[in-house]
């Protein structure tokens, strides 16, 4: 309660808690880009109920509702798909916050190439889009992809 007495969290309050786990990175844009699907109703904070449903959903929801979060955190714009670029900005967002500490294989060690990766696995009709079909089936088809999109790794 003493982090946010008002009982919601702007955007600026949200990214100090994420500065808090992620001292050696900068949580900055992964933390506005949580913010913005925590943010339901796009009024500029989190309130306790969206922040509660947000976490149930995170924490305890079944694969597919966890996929579904998962898919509207990346789908930037909200137009249904996943570009390589919205890919792009969340993955270098992830590596920015992570900072060195955590040791990637030689071939994900940059965004692009773990972009390039995720879409040779999801991208099937290779349209350079993923949709949302798309996006669950190669989540399921590959769990190191699950943990990659952060969805266990505690970055939520």
């Amino acid at each position: 309660m003493k982090d946010c007495p008002s009982g919601s969290l702007s955007q600026e309050e949200f990214v100090k808690i994420y500065r808090q786990f992620f001292p050696f990175g900068d949580p900055t844009k992964f933390a506005s880009f949580v913010f913005d699907v925590f943010d339901e109703n796009k009024d500029g904070l989190i309130e306790f109920e969206e922040f509660i449903r947000a976490l149930s959903i995170t924490s305890r929801g079944n694969l597919d509702e966890k996929l579904d979060w998962a898919f509207r955190l990346y789908d930037l714009d909200n137009d249904g798909y996943i570009t390589r670029q919205e890919m792009l900005d969340i993955v270098d967002a992830i590596y920015r916050m992570v900072g060195n500490m955590v040791k990637l294989p030689e071939e994900e060690n940059t965004p692009e190439k773990r972009v390039n990766k995720i879409f040779a696995l999801m991208d099937k009709n290779k349209d350079d889009k993923i949709t949302k079909e798309e996006f669950q089936d190669g989540s399921k088809a590959d769990p190191s992809i699950v943990q990659a999109l952060s969805l266990y790794d505690g970055l939520v």
